[in-house]
């Protein structure tokens, strides 16, 4: 009888263990390939001095750094959701840690633009505006900036009257939304997104004009103009990938209100994949692929340094 009984209750441990396997393998093996890419692009900017020492590339850096910690944040959260209900004060730091890193994609993009815009508009000064240590304070700003909006989610968080609670166990997912405990909370995160990422399309649309006006002039270099044109539009649509990953929980909120269980289920993979992972991935491949100086030095590392000629070219680079 002993044994039977054990049967009886290993067998619902290994198919819940089943369970969560399948669920999150659909999302974890993309994650991991993304990962993956996105680790060996970040070895690839610091395996050579040019790559080191060009702004524009301590800037991609950043960029890509800050979109590794999102998405393996966004993976323990989602590994977590599956079968484990969070506490209030654990959830909530993983929140906030989640709020400091999706804002830097964001403000890194407008500093590249910028960059561009200046390297167009402004080739005489580029070199004097765009250094090592200007790049590092914008850097510094930009984490600075997203830890401030960090504190305030933070204070307005801490006014929440916990002690009325009767556990601090969750009984919902661990999301951002979850935690918009008060209504003001939840203005404040409209209000912060809606002017972050209004002024990040602004800046990146304005440089865009700026560079489109400044190639029609003859002492313009008419294929730098074309290259950086090309290189804001992509930063816009990086932008707009952004945006649209911060409505991934009320899209799926949404949807599997009205659809069955099984559907909601891989609607949420495909939606994961698609707005979450896929924009944090997106700037490696871009410049990974774009980028001539990065391209023979990222495909070597990606096909583990497989004997085979690698030229660097140290001269400007399309991006």
């Amino acid at each position: 009888m002993s044994g039977i009984q054990t049967n009886t209750t290993v067998g619902p441990q290994y198919r819940g263990l089943l369970e969560i396997a399948l669920s999150a393998a659909p999302i974890s093996l993309p994650c991991f390939v993304f990962l993956y890419i996105n680790g060996v692009m970040l070895f690839t900017l610091r395996s050579k001095p040019v790559l080191r020492e060009t702004c524009r590339y301590i800037l991609l850096y950043n960029l890509l750094f800050a979109d590794d910690l999102i998405l393996t944040l966004s993976q323990l959260l989602y590994f977590l959701s599956i079968r484990i209900r969070l506490t209030y004060p654990v959830c909530g730091v993983l929140i906030m840690f989640s709020h400091l890193f999706s804002d830097i994609s964001p403000l890194t993009l407008v500093v590249m633009s910028l960059e561009r815009y200046v390297a167009v508009c402004y080739p005489l000064r580029h070199s004097t505006v765009v250094t090592s240590r200007n790049t590092a304070v914008a850097i510094t700003v930009i984490w600075a900036f997203s830890s401030l909006n960090v504190l305030a989610r933070l204070v307005l968080l801490l006014h929440f009257p916990f002690e009325n609670l009767q556990t601090l166990q969750m009984t919902a997912r661990c999301t951002p939304q979850a935690m918009f405990l008060n209504p003001v909370s939840e203005q404040y995160d409209q209000v912060y997104t809606y002017f972050l990422f209004v002024s990040a399309g602004v800046t990146v649309i304005a440089s865009f004009i700026g560079v489109t006006i400044a190639a029609t002039s003859a002492s313009t270099d008419k294929a730098s103009a074309h290259k950086a044109r090309k290189t804001l539009l992509l930063h816009l649509f990086q932008l707009g990938l952004s945006l649209l990953s911060t409505l991934y929980t009320p899209l799926f909120i949404a949807i599997s209100a009205v659809v069955e269980r099984i559907r909601a289920l891989r609607i949420q993979i495909a939606l994961y994949v698609v707005v979450v992972m896929l924009p944090r991935c997106l700037s490696a491949l871009i410049y990974g692929i774009r980028d001539n100086t990065i391209r023979p030095i990222l495909m070597y590392y990606l096909c583990c340094q497989r004997k085979f000629s690698v030229v660097l070219k140290e001269a400007e680079v399309s991006t």
